[in-house]
């Protein structure tokens, strides 16, 4: 399904953060000996990529309500961001312990986090895609910070856009979003200070968001959900359309060479994945298809992978996320098998090897 070789333009974006950033961590220096460089990885300016897709994903909500959201923290603390609303604002910052640009960013989070003290709600949002809590621990006490942290489960994701790493909301001090970014330069700079410096305005939160609803549960009905694919087909993973059980595989195109030194028990499981499902979608029992996570991914990009790697499953992207958060997935691979009846068979994680005889169990019921 995945094969994994020399990243092109486009998917490549993720290896030239860690080729730019040599000496900052090892992944760089592990990447620069295993992998070919991508041709005219020179040419990309990776800090304006990121900073267009976090402006993309931030056009439709800069001006709204914030959402009305509780988070929990690593220490155990809740924060209701909507209790905040009218009193002072809140500074967002979406967060991964791989990502390169989070890590060479948080000095300066620790910073700011120092520098406001209570004039802004701080709080670090890890992302929990193939990241975990304890990985967040463990990084919070390696480099001291000091702000509160949050594992997402999909929520925030959902509510701000999340498109890039490391990503920045900030939202004024009347509950309304002001500001979304990638780079810590001088224009998240000055909108910083003006939401921080700025009078109170309205107070009224009327129409805030509200969170997601609950994740699909072995056993429940995927009610006619569809996925259009690469190819321009529409998959009804409700199985109605079909005699055949359905798999869908969560994956990311960057998984095994982006996190092979960072995570490298997740990178050998997208390897494993990638090479069952490329040996069982040639048994025809089972209707297959790959999403892929929107997160530094784009359809260009996805198109880019499929064509260099050739797969030959259909491919969707979840830009929004919004499949994900229906299946509750937050780590890769994943692999979430739908029986002929169009119900959660079931769900197998990244640490989960049996993946064919899962598959027999959901042909021969």
């Amino acid at each position: 399904m995945m094969a994994m070789r020399t990243p092109r333009i486009g998917y490549g974006l993720l290896l030239a953060l860690m080729v730019s950033s040599l000496g900052t961590i090892s992944v760089a220096d592990a990447a620069g000996e295993t992998q070919s460089q991508p041709p005219a990885i020179e040419d990309y300016d990776l800090d304006a990529e990121g900073e267009r897709r976090a402006k993309s994903a931030g056009e439709s909500l800069v001006g709204q309500p914030g959402p009305d959201v509780t988070v929990t923290t690593l220490d155990g603390e809740q924060i209701a961001l909507s209790e905040l609303y009218g009193d002072k604002p809140v500074y967002l910052k979406f967060w991964a312990t791989w990502c390169v640009p989070c890590r060479q960013q948080m000095p300066g989070f620790q910073t700011i986090y120092e520098t406001y003290g209570d004039d802004i709600q701080v709080i670090a949002v890890n992302t929990g895609f193939s990241d975990t809590a304890e990985a967040a621990r463990k990084y919070r006490e390696e480099i001291g910070l000091g702000m509160p942290i949050t594992v997402d489960d999909g929520t925030l994701a959902d509510a701000f856009n999340l498109r890039v790493t490391p990503q920045h909301v900030l939202i004024d001090r009347s509950g309304h979003i002001a500001y979304v970014g990638h780079l810590d330069d001088q224009e998240f700079e000055d909108a910083l200070r003006q939401v921080v410096q700025g009078d109170a305005g309205d107070s009224d939160t009327d129409g805030v968001g509200t969170a997601g609803v609950a994740a699909l549960d072995i056993g429940d009905s995927v009610d006619g959900l569809t996925l259009g694919t690469l190819s321009g087909d529409v998959v009804t993973l409700s199985a109605a359309d079909s005699d055949k059980p359905r798999a869908v595989v969560f994956f990311a195109p960057w998984c095994e060479w982006y996190l092979e030194q960072s995570q490298p028990q997740t990178s050998q499981a997208c390897g494993r994945v990638r090479e069952t499902v490329e040996a069982l979608a040639k048994q025809g029992n089972v209707d297959w298809i790959g999403v892929s996570s929107g997160l530094w991914t784009s359809q260009q990009d996805l198109e880019d992978y499929r064509e260099s790697s050739d797969i030959r499953i259909p491919l969707a992207l979840d830009a929004s996320g919004d499949v994900y958060r229906l299946f509750g997935v937050q780590q890769i691979p994943t692999v979430v098998l739908i029986d002929g009846s169009g119900r959660v068979a079931e769900r197998l994680g990244p640490e989960d090897t049996a993946l064919a005889d899962a598959i027999q169990r959901v042909v021969t019921p």
